[in-house]
């Protein structure tokens, strides 16, 4: 059985469970933010023997054991029950079952795509990529991580006045939505005005680099799927891809050098991962430049762009082994609660 953990509402999800389905898997979902008020959680653990879980739904109860791999989507916070009013006590209870899902996490004997969720937010880290990087073999931009005022108007002049800011993580956008998303953006001479505005959050800056494609390369297990954007097409996509214009900025398959393409592999590896979306630049000198990984990035709209069979190299690592059962296989009860 594969268990996808990740928010009702999921595309990605949607196409591989679909697909794994078709293979003739069977799939469950399960939102961590059904959790406590819709769905159970126990473990029951005797002397000399290992601990067992059972998770429980308004659809479906399951012994996780049955469980061989878990897709560690794109899962929400766990949210307590709308009868509890107090804030304190709702705070409480969501850490309380951050701490059980994360036992159960680490104590699963499955096969977890891209990794524990421990795993991951270490990998997340900037600070962790660009060193791990670097010591493989990556070209790395300058980068300072700071929320000092000086420190960021001393790199400022350092890189003559071209350097670019990003968030170190997008926790408005989590905690708030997308409507919060904050971009790659250039820092101009005026921003120094402003300079002790840093000490209030801390932030990445980076050397601007000469872009001439910019790099999405998605790792999955150990194959490599390099597609190109030609960001510098659109004056919306020059400084952030996100900023999606895909009519005026083409995607294309990028061929890899087969030394970078390892590289690659070799970082999401080291990061402890089974999977990772990679952002690259590629100079016109011709040179590649790291610039950090997402350990769960999303790929699907590079999928459709380019045609590269990212899904089916998901589905292939979720299920190495051919499945025993019927392709129409799978629980009723789950597809009619989240389709």
């Amino acid at each position: 059985m594969i268990l996808i953990v990740t928010a009702r509402t999921d595309t990605h999800a949607d196409k591989v469970e679909a697909m794994l389905r078709q293979r003739g898997h069977t799939t469950l979902r399960f939102n961590p933010a059904d959790f406590p008020a819709r769905a159970s959680l126990s473990m029951h653990t005797r002397p000399h023997q290992s601990p067992r879980w059972t998770l429980q739904t308004e659809q479906y109860t399951i012994a996780l054991d049955e469980v061989h791999a878990v897709w560690y989507r794109r899962p929400e916070a766990p949210k307590a029950s709308p009868q509890i009013q107090d804030e304190a006590a709702r705070a409480a209870i969501e850490q309380d079952c951050v701490h059980l899902l994360n036992s159960l996490w680490e104590s699963m004997d499955s096969v977890f795509v891209p990794a524990r969720p421990m795993t991951m937010r270490r990998a997340d880290l900037k600070s962790v990529q660009l060193d791990l990087a670097e010591r493989l073999g990556f070209d790395i931009p300058p980068t300072l991580l700071t929320n000092a005022p000086q420190d960021f108007i001393r790199f400022h002049q350092e890189q003559d006045m071209r350097i670019i800011s990003k968030p170190l993580d997008q926790g408005l956008m989590k905690h708030f939505g997308a409507q919060f998303l904050r971009y790659t953006e250039l820092v101009p001479r005026r921003s120094l005005v402003h300079a002790q505005g840093v000490q209030q959050c801390p932030m990445a800056f980076q050397s601007y680099v000469d872009k001439h494609v910019e790099l999405r390369i998605t790792v999955v297990g150990q194959t490599v799927h390099a597609a190109e954007i030609d960001s510098q097409s659109s004056h919306h996509t020059r400084h952030d891809w996100r900023r999606y214009d895909l009519i005026t900025t083409p995607h294309r398959r990028h061929d890899l050098p087969a030394h970078i393409a390892q590289q690659c592999v070799d970082l999401v590896e080291a990061l402890g991962l089974r999977y990772g979306a990679i952002d690259m630049i590629l100079k016109p000198d011709g040179s590649y430049v790291f610039l950090e990984i997402n350990p769960n990035g999303q790929y699907l709209w590079i999928e459709e762009l380019t045609g590269m069979p990212i899904s089916d190299a998901i589905c292939d690592l979720l299920s190495p082994e051919p499945a025993k059962t019927s392709p129409q296989h799978h629980l009723d009860m789950h597809t009619e609660a989240l389709t």
